[in-house]
């Protein structure tokens, strides 16, 4: 089959929904199946709107999937006769995002109208699912496919290593992710700074995307006095990246809204709780005081006491790794994940699947 994949910018960029999309890829190419990357610009929301006044979807496609961030650039294109499905892959709605009231109204404006014109979605958990449907209502073809968390299937930490680490006199923190608002960084820095317990913290994630907050989170730990204390590595490749795992006790990303949360579950797979917030789909991941925590957005005062608790009491924190690492090892394989999307791809553009082939 020949398919379709609309994104901005470049497949390699480094964060959660890109890693979905680009691995959603590797697995179709290597069923046989055709996949055309379609980028569009990077830019800010007006301008990606004003895309709507020259950008067609190809005609000689199977079928079309449409990253929906991509939706400001999409809304004239998609109304338009087209000969092929489209399939939105949803990530999470801008919508559901922490910001003021108005502006989410304005973006669910604009979210809604993309989203009736696609044909089905696909959703990468159950929160996202809801939160479509909260918008659009129910009632197109649908399929929830987890996201890729197993990239470091084989590098898994044993229980004996985990006890092992805990012995650390430092608790060690892993942030993951670009340095962006959302992702709580600032959370983290000021329940850190306002403790006198012995941690250390590695930022690893992009430092450009939103470079003014970026520098704001240098500024801060400097003020603070954490500047020993506090590490801003950029992007990691996979070998950097898994010896920063190996070497926490903890992954912290405390976002105001996750559509899933990847890392959650990439850290569980090396024996580190979770903390996230309550807000959009961590709570698919952590179960609370079982293999992390789950705090309200902003809650420093909470996270501190949390992270005073873990350097206190090793034996919490071997007992929540250990419950991480099994819920790791519960999660399903990508392997099985994407034949189902697939599937549900050749279901939607009326084809028979040719026979799975990895």
């Amino acid at each position: 089959m020949k398919i379709g994949l609309v994104i901005y910018g470049s497949l390699d960029t480094v964060s959660g929904g890109y890693l979905y999309d680009r691995k959603l890829v590797e697995y179709l190419r290597a069923q046989g199946d055709t996949v055309e990357i379609i980028s569009l610009p990077w830019r800010n929301y007006a301008s990606h709107l004003t895309d709507n006044l020259r950008f067609r979807l190809p005609p000689d496609l199977d079928l079309i999937i449409e990253d929906e961030l991509n939706h400001p650039s999409l809304l004239f294109a998609n109304q338009l006769p087209h000969p092929c499905p489209i399939v939105g892959l949803v990530h999470h709605l801008r919508c559901s995002e922490l910001r003021s009231h108005w502006q989410n109204a304005l973006y669910r404006i604009v979210e809604k109208k993309y989203l009736q014109s696609v044909d089905g979605f696909i959703f990468n958990s159950k929160t996202t699912k809801g939160a479509v449907s909260g918008v659009v209502g129910d009632g197109k073809p649908f399929i929830i496919g987890h996201p890729p968390t197993d990239r470091f299937w084989d590098k898994a930490v044993t229980e004996e290593a985990i006890r092992e680490r805990a012995k650390s006199n430092e608790l060690r923190i892993l942030f993951l992710g670009n340095v962006i608002y959302r992702k709580g960084l600032h959370t983290l820095l000021r329940a850190v700074a306002s403790q006198t317990s012995k941690v250390r913290v590695e930022v690893v994630g992009g430092l450009t995307a939103e470079p003014k907050y970026a520098e704001e989170m240098r500024r801060f730990a400097v003020v603070n006095g954490l500047a020993s204390a506090v590490t801003f590595h950029g992007t990691l490749d996979n070998e950097p990246l898994v010896e920063m795992y190996r070497r926490a006790h903890l992954m912290v990303v405390p976002s105001s809204y996750e559509g899933f949360g990847i890392v959650y579950l990439e850290g569980m797979g090396f024996g580190l709780p979770a903390i996230g917030t309550s807000a959009g789909a961590a709570g698919e991941v952590i179960t609370h005081e079982e293999d992390g925590y789950l705090i309200k957005p902003d809650d420093a005062v909470t996270l501190a006491r949390i992270l005073d608790e873990l350097e206190n009491d090793r034996e919490l924190l071997v007992r929540l790794s250990l419950n991480a690492l099994k819920r790791y090892k519960s999660q399903p394989r990508w392997e099985e994940t994407a034949r189902k999307i697939r599937e549900f791809l050749y279901q939607m553009a009326g084809a028979s699947a040719a026979p799975h082939s990895a």
